[in-house]
């Protein structure tokens, strides 16, 4: 057996017994009080979890093709964080009226300049110019801003119900709207013009790594793989929520403020998705890992807002949606540098380290409002 051969075997077994541990982890571990060595255990099982989600996600891409591999990610990430998000809702607490909120606005930033401005930053290294669609990049920029604007912005200026709440009229238009949008944004990706978002060729000629160039995987590791991929995701997302007492204890502790909870957890489920992003980019393919910024944070919009809208008939509480002035003026700048980035089709170091700082400048208020 040739040593490609053996260690393309060692990765298929790691990354089918690592996600079945982190679900058995799961398991053992939901609804206990766990002590730090157990802590520590579901934090190497959400580690684990996270790598086997990214190459199960990469070997689907392969048989499937882009734009629909990184939208199977985006998509299977949304849902199981959609789930997550009504449940902790329906538990209540002091934060479950701006849990949606805080979650999808930290959604938005690490996915728009976290994982964009890496992305570029990789790209850039590798080939001097990260090269990209225009077109397609450009048009989901455009519905991520829309969205945002939509349900995040709003709702601050409403007057017919005061505060930074929706009627429920406004509610249901908003859950319409963000629907629909994704639908349109599902079918213009995948069909009407998928050559929008399909990776361009570097000037070296080089669109891709080797991998690209070995046979798709058959049927039946493809439908594995699937199956695997979901219980990953499954398993990253549920133990996020296992270690999250942990880190609201050491919030608390340090006297930081409550949003930082949300955005560690945020970072943590979105790891999948920057893993991926930054492969790809790796591989001179930077148009899939905007697929998967831009892809995933419309899916975190346009699923979550429809979700807790239906969620909201029967929970009890406000639902707090409108941001504050410096997470808006925060918005504001990202959709205005993000434009500037995008529209030449192409980018520099210069670019990946404008929306890295805007990242961080994120991370940091977070911290210190």
């Amino acid at each position: 057996m040739s040593t490609g051969t053996g260690a393309a075997a060692l990765t298929r077994q790691r990354t089918t017994w690592v996600p079945v541990l982190a679900a058995v982890a799961l398991v053992l571990g939901w609804g206990r009080d766990l002590p730090g060595w157990g802590v520590a255990l579901i934090g190497l099982c959400l580690i684990g979890a996270v790598l086997s989600a990214v190459h199960h996600a990469e070997v689907i891409a392969h048989r499937v093709g882009e734009p629909f591999g990184s939208l199977v990610l985006a998509v299977a990430v949304t849902v199981i964080e959609v789930g997550l998000i009504v449940t902790l809702m329906a538990g209540g607490g002091d934060k479950a009226s701006t849990y949606a909120r805080d979650t999808i606005f930290a959604a938005v930033m690490i996915t728009c300049n976290g994982i964009v401005g890496l992305s570029l930053l990789v790209g850039a290294i590798r080939n001097r110019v990260a090269v990209f669609n225009a077109e397609g990049s450009g048009g989901a920029l455009a519905t991520v801003c829309t969205l945002a604007t939509m349900t995040m912005v709003l709702p601050t200026f409403t007057t017919t119900q005061p505060g930074p709440e929706f009627t429920g009229a406004q509610l249901a238009f908003a859950a319409v709207a963000s629907i629909c949008l994704y639908g349109l944004f599902v079918a213009v990706q995948t069909v009407r013009h998928r050559d929008y978002f399909l990776p361009v060729p570097t000037a070296k000629g080089k669109e891709c790594g080797p991998d690209e160039h070995a046979p798709p995987p058959s049927d039946r590791e493809t439908w594995w793989s699937v199956g695997l991929l979901l219980l990953a995701l499954v398993a990253v997302v549920g133990n996020a929520k296992l270690v999250s007492p942990t880190i609201e204890s050491s919030v608390e502790d340090a006297g930081l403020p409550k949003a930082v909870v949300g955005v560690v957890i945020a970072l943590m489920v979105l790891a999948p998705e920057t893993l991926a992003a930054v492969r790809a980019a790796r591989r001179n393919r930077v148009q899939t890992s905007l697929n998967l910024a831009y892809g995933s944070a419309i899916a975190s919009i346009g699923l979550t807002i429809p979700a807790i809208a239906l969620a909201s008939i029967w929970l009890d509480g406000p639902l707090v949606l409108g941001e504050d002035a410096t997470h808006m003026t925060l918005l504001a700048l990202t959709a205005v540098v993000s434009a500037l980035t995008v529209v030449p089709g192409r980018a520099t170091l210069l670019q990946g380290g404008v929306h890295m700082a805007l990242f961080g400048a994120f991370v940091f208020l977070s911290f210190s409002p």
